[in-house]
């Protein structure tokens, strides 16, 4: 089974906005992506960057590319996902979101975030509260990686979720 791999544009395709679009589209077309991060695939697959450039703006000023719908979408996911708002923070600044943009959607998070890692102890390790430091350290281990802070965390591990 062989994989499929995309070829490189040629020179004059690489400098053809029209291409640079279609392909832009293209990606959009299977998710959201942030500015930053289709223009790095644009620009691994081999397209010139003022071309790229051309396309960006153009697909922001359409409002066909918006790094604010990127960011509501992917945060969504990533709350279905289990993950905390320290991870979903993290993730959003390696896709190049500006930081008032990542600010304003992890504050709305840190509302529900208890309640989130709560969710997310209980369906790794069930409705029981850790009997022991171990199994304790062990839940917490969990949640941290998740990307729930530690008050978050002693929440959720004590069960004392109405403060």
């Amino acid at each position: 089974m062989s994989l499929k791999r995309s070829r490189k544009p040629e020179p004059e395709e690489a400098r053809d906005p029209a291409r640079v679009r279609a392909k832009a589209l293209a990606l959009l077309a299977r998710r959201e992506h942030s500015a930053q991060e289709l223009r790095s695939k644009l620009l691994e697959r081999g397209y010139e960057s003022t071309a790229v450039e051309a396309v960006l703006s153009s697909l922001q000023g359409q409002t066909l590319l918006s790094d604010a719908r990127f960011v509501q979408e992917f945060v969504a996911a990533r709350v279905r996902r289990g993950s905390g708002p320290l991870k979903i923070r993290a993730e959003l600044q390696g896709r190049g979101v500006a930081g008032e943009l990542m600010e304003k959607a992890v504050a709305g998070l840190k509302a529900a975030s208890a309640q989130g890692a709560e969710a997310a102890r209980r369906k790794r390790f069930g409705t029981d509260l850790p009997k022991d430091m171990a199994e304790r350290a062990r839940q917490a281990r969990f949640l941290q990686q998740r990307g729930f802070s530690m008050e978050d965390i002693r929440k959720a591990l004590k069960g004392d979720l109405e403060d």
